[in-house]
This record gives structure tokens, C-alpha cells and sequence, in this order.
């Protein structure tokens, strides 16, 4: 029986019938809560059963006939599914949960599967103990003293036991050796891990200056930019008709005194008895409030004066209709863009309205970027025996341009000590960052890791992922550099994961999240417990309007067509065996990205 697969701790209550585990799990949630985790619980029922009441709208819904029964109010909702042919899975049912708002799920029954559990056990009940047996149970709650070496609790002491709950679930959250899924080797980190020892170590905040608005596109804002004037700039009016005032409302014909289009103005106080016409953004006179749509107006001329009436069957006329007061989208001094946004066309677009022309903005960053290895030549030239061309490099610069980044493009370097660590030094000295790729596997014996170590300080990891594993990454004096794996898909999905949020930090770009969205699988997708996998995926939209997602074929690190043909990564987290079909999976997508 496979283990099953959550983002969270699980913790099991294991026990013989007439043990109590109901009344346990039900005494302890509101402990649970008083400590302040958020706890979903799945219980396993062997018999039929209803949760509404006979004679209710939903169970004569259902009974009738409904397949699936969703019942909703004001405090909660619930989805009764029928499954008369086969019993749903312990995955489907974790997929039934939001673990985005949960910090533990508590499982009662399931006692069969592979997962963490507390066994409960009374003497009275006259039942063997599960343990011995069960060696997925790491504690033992009882009324008598167990022979073993497990941890033992009191089954009356609560206190004791939710002590015991709520230690478990810090534990598994801060990623400790006890964790439910399989136990990560100490020599590698999760990609969490590394992702964030790479942002905890960057500090350099980029430069900045004054831009030209047209040449700050893409760019990161580098302050606050505060509105110089009121949007709108004068109380107007939002519509063609005629503006009156509010405290006038009971005549039956007004004097028309003027007509404004916009960008013009009537410049003397609107009198009771009088009405300007008014064009859509055409600022309305002092003291008046109300503007009545052109349609319900009917004009009369007497003389040379314009006279005008309303019609209320077509409306109601109510005080301050159809007015834009000044400042009621934006008032001056109020920041219109925050430090740290990415200037993109909205922004430019409000910035113009304001009359702003120009933007304190992050430089962009420069980035230098060089391949390794005898083996790896130029495209254009005649490949050699035994050789491959260099694409690593290319698809570097175009993620890199994609980000908005200076590329220093310094080639295929020769494995020779000396080259690499001139090329290394030069670097340093006029990129933000460097990247490599090829010569950073642990136990290899390339002249690059001997070069870094020499120059730099640098670590040399293997991160819990596929493809992707070895990853260097250190500072040269104190520019950071990264030394990516040499595959072509493993550089890709190594850059998206932890070179970029490097990247937008070093931006500037304190806002940046990757896009991660939840997709049904249509294929079965394998993986191993402990690491990450990263497969490319094509996700689209089925006829039920669901997200949907299957791999674009071989999945081999080197296999570039995989990546041309995807639009997502699909991750399977370290504590996933596989993915069923029908089952959820995250995505990430990458129109934006590559």
C-alpha cells in the first residue's frame, strides 16, 4: 500500500472499536484550535451513512437521485458525492481538502495505510495492541504501560496528548528528519531550502535612476511615486446632461445659462433656478452637485433664453448624481505606484495621466553568462566526434532577456585552470551576477570547481529535485554566481526555481510570485517520495471548465523538445509517491516565464 500524499503532517489515531477515538479527536480540536492550528480531519466510516437529517432539501435531492449534492449557507458548505461501484481513494479524499488553509490533517480509521499514528489503547476494551504490528505508530496513548520504547501517554491526560499533537505538527512544519514522507538524505536540501539559503544570502540592493516614462517599462520602480495633482482634477460630470444644484430640486424649469464642452468652464457661481449644459468630463460650476442625463432633459427657447425640464418617469433625481468629485479616484500626495512594482502598461498609462515623465527606477541587471567544457562547441561550426552544441547558453540569454537583464555573453570557455579563473574574475568585476552551466556535479572533477574554490566562496549542493540535482552557488568577491547542471532541461527548470526569484530580488521586485495553479491529471504521473519532480506538462481547459493537465512525452534532462512543446512545469512534491489519474496536481505555468 502506497503512502499517501499530503503537503502537510499527517497523524493518524489508531484503535479497536469502543475505544474512543471519537470522543478524543473531539475533546482535543478545540485545544487544537485554542493553540492556534488550523486542523482538517478525515474520518473513515464502514457502514452507510448521511450527514442531513431524513426529510432535509439535500438528503430528498440526493435520494432522488443526485450524483453529487452540493449544499451551501452562510457558515459552511458540503458536497456529498455518491460511489455505489468503488470506494474513493485516501489521495482523492486529500485532494477534497484546502491544505492551503490547514496546518495539520488528523486522520481517524485508514488504520491500513502508511502514514504517522497515535495508537489509543484501553485496557478494558480487550484488545491486542496495534504496534508491534504497525510500524508506522510513533506514539502510544493508553490507560496501562506498553512494552515498548515508544513514547507513552496517558489516553485520560488531554493535555498531555494535544502537548504531544501540537509538537508533532511544528515538527513536520520546520521540515525535521520525523517527517511523514521519506527521510531526506543529509547530504541534500529540498528545493524550499535552497531557495531560500539563496535569498537569505543576497543583499545588494541594485542602483538606481531617473528614467525617461517610455524607457521604464519592465523596469521595478525604485520609491514611492506620489499623485502631483487630484484624479479627477475638478469635480465633473460623468455623463452629457446638465448640471443643476442639489439644493434646487424643486423647480420645473431652469434658466440654461451656459454649455461646456470639455476641457472648458463655466467660471461663475451656479445660481438656484439656473442650469449648465454639460459635456461627459466637462467640470461642473461652483455650487452645483447634480448633473441629470441629457435624456430626461426636454429644451425650450423663450426669446433668446434656453429653458430646460425633466423628466423623473425616466428617473429619479437624486442629490450628487452623475458628478466625479475631484480627487475621487486619486487625491495629490497619494502614492499611485509603491516601490518595488513593475512598471508595465497600466502603470505607464496612469503615470502619463498624472504628468508624470519621468521614473526612479532599478538599473537593469548584468548578468554574465559562459558554458564549460572541451566538449561543447559553437552552433555554426562542423560538430565534432564525441561533441554537442552549446544550447544552454542560448536559452540563458533568452530567459535572461525575458527579465529584463543585461547579458554579458562571454562564450564557451576552455576547461584550462588559468581561462576559467581569469573568466571568473572579469566577471566579477562588471556583472550583478554570474551564471555557468556544466561542471558542478558532486564527485566531478572539472577544473571549474577547483577554479571557485580558489576564487570564491562557494557551496556545492544537491538539491531534492528532478532534473536538476547538483547546483553550486556562492559569491566571487561579492558578486553572486550560480554553476547550473549541464543538461539543457535540468538549466531551465534549475534557473526558474532558484536563479530567478534571485534575480527579482536583486531587482528590486519585493512583489514577485511565481504563478502556481491546481490542474486534474489525465495521465498517471510517477515520481519518488523525498524529492521533487518537475515534469513538462500541457495544461488546457475541459468541456466542465476545469483545469486539466497531462506530461508533453519523455521526460529525459535532455530532451529539449519536452520544454518547447509544454506550457507548464508539473510539480509533484517530495511527499507524493504519484499522481492518480483524475487526481490534483500543482502547476506552474510558463507563458510568462520562458
Amino acid at each position: 500500500m502506497s503512502q499517501p500524499h499530503s503537503q502537510l503532517p499527517l497523524l493518524g489515531f489508531a484503535a479497536y472499536s469502543g475505544t474512543g477515538k471519537t470522543t478524543l479527536l473531539e475533546a482535543m480540536l478545540p485545544k487544537l484550535t485554542e493553540r492556534g492550528l488550523r486542523v482538517g480531519v478525515i474520518k473513515h466510516a464502514h457502514h452507510n451513512f448521511d450527514i442531513d437529517q431524513e426529510g432535509k432539501d439535500s438528503y430528498r435531492l440526493r435520494k432522488a437521485g443526485a450524483s453529487q449534492m452540493l449544499i451551501s449557507s452562510r457558515y459552511r458548505n458540503a458536497l456529498v458525492t455518491e460511489t455505489p461501484n468503488e470506494e474513493a481513494t485516501f489521495q482523492q479524499l486529500l485532494g477534497k481538502l484546502d491544505q492551503s488553509q490547514l496546518d495539520l490533517i488528523l486522520i481517524e480509521g485508514f488504520k491500513k495505510l502508511s502514514f504517522p499514528k497515535v495508537e489509543l489503547h484501553r485496557e478494558e476494551v480487550g484488545k491486542p495492541w496495534l504496534h508491534p504490528e504497525d510500524k508506522n505508530i510513533i506514539a502510544i496513548a493508553a490507560n496501562i504501560s506498553a512494552d515498548s520504547a515508544l513514547p507513552q501517554l496517558d489516553i485520560n491526560d488531554l493535555n498531555a496528548i494535544t502537548d504531544f499533537v501540537v509538537g508533532y505538527s511544528k515538527q513536520q512544519n520546520q521540515g525535521s528528519a520525523a517527517a511523514s514522507c521519506d527521510i531526506l538524505s543529509p547530504a541534500f536540501l529540498s528545493v524550499a531550502q535552497g531557495r531560500q539559503q539563496i535569498l537569505d544570502s543576497i543583499h545588494t540592493a541594485p542602483a538606481t535612476n531617473h528614467t525617461p516614462l517610455l524607457q521604464a517599462a519592465n523596469k521595478i520602480c525604485a520609491e514611492d511615486v506620489l499623485s502631483p495633482i487630484h484624479v479627477p482634477q475638478q469635480t465633473n460630470s460623468a455623463m452629457d446632461g446638465f448640471a443643476i444644484r442639489s439644493d434646487d430640486l424643486e423647480h420645473t424649469h431652469y434658466h440654461v445659462v451656459a454649455e461646456v464642452m470639455a476641457g472648458y468652464s463655466y467660471d461663475k457661481p451656479l445660481e438656484k433656478g439656473q442650469a449648465v449644459k454639460v459635456m461627459t468630463g466637462a467640470p461642473v460650476p461652483s455650487n452645483a452637485d447634480t448633473v441629470i442625463m441629457r435624456e430626461q432633459a426636454q429644451t425650450s427657447e423663450h426669446g433668446s433664453e434656453t429653458y430646460v425640464c425633466f423628466d423623473t418617469s425616466k428617473g429619479a433625481i437624486k442629490a450628487g448624481q452623475n458628478v466625479r468629485l475631484a480627487g475621487e479616484d486619486l487625491k495629490k500626495g497619494q502614492i499611485t505606484v509603491s516601490a518595488g512594482t513593475r512598471i508595465t502598461a497600466p502603470e505607464l498609462g496612469m503615470l502619463a495621466s498624472l504628468g508624470v515623465n519621468t521614473l526612479p527606477v532599478y538599473r537593469s541587471l548584468k548578468v554574465a553568462i559562459f558554458s564549460t567544457g572541451d566538449e561543447v562547441q559553437e552552433p555554426g561550426e562542423d560538430l565534432k566526434t564525441n561533441c554537442i552544441y552549446d544550447s544552454n547558453r542560448y536559452s540563458l540569454h533568452a530567459l535572461l532577456t525575458k527579465l529584463g537583464c543585461e547579458v554579458i555573453d562571454l562564450g564557451i570557455i576552455e576547461d584550462n585552470q588559468e581561462s576559467l579563473e581569469n573568466t571568473l574574475l572579469s566577471s566579477a568585476e562588471q556583472a550583478d551576477l554570474i551564471l555557468s552551466s556544466g561542471g558542478v556535479s558532486v564527485g566531478d572533477a572539472d577544473y571549474i570547481k577547483h577554479a571557485l574554490n580558489r576564487l570564491g566562496n562557494i557551496n556545492f549542493w544537491r538539491i531534492n529535485m528532478r532534473p536538476g540535482r547538483p547546483l553550486a552557488f556562492g559569491h566571487i568577491n561579492d558578486t553572486p554566481f550560480f554553476g547550473l547542471p549541464g543538461n539543457p532541461v535540468a538549466v531551465m527548470v534549475s534557473f526558474l526555481q532558484f536563479v530567478e526569484p534571485t534575480i527579482h530580488k536583486l531587482q528590486g521586485d519585493t512583489n514577485w510570485q511565481p504563478e502556481q495553479l491546481t490542474a486534474i491529471a489525465t495521465e498517471f504521473l510517477r515520481s519518488r517520495l523525498g524529492r521533487t519532480e518537475y515534469s513538462r506538462g500541457f495544461y488546457s481547459i475541459n468541456a466542465n471548465g476545469q483545469l486539466e493537465v497531462k506530461t508533453t512525452g519523455k521526460q529525459g534532462s535532455g530532451i529539449l523538445r519536452s520544454m518547447s512543446e509544454a506550457n507548464c512545469l508539473i510539480e509533484i512534491y517530495p511527499e507524493q509517491e504519484s499522481i492518480e489519474v483524475g487526481g490534483k496536481v500543482n502547476i506552474i505555468p510558463l507563458s510568462s516565464r520562458l
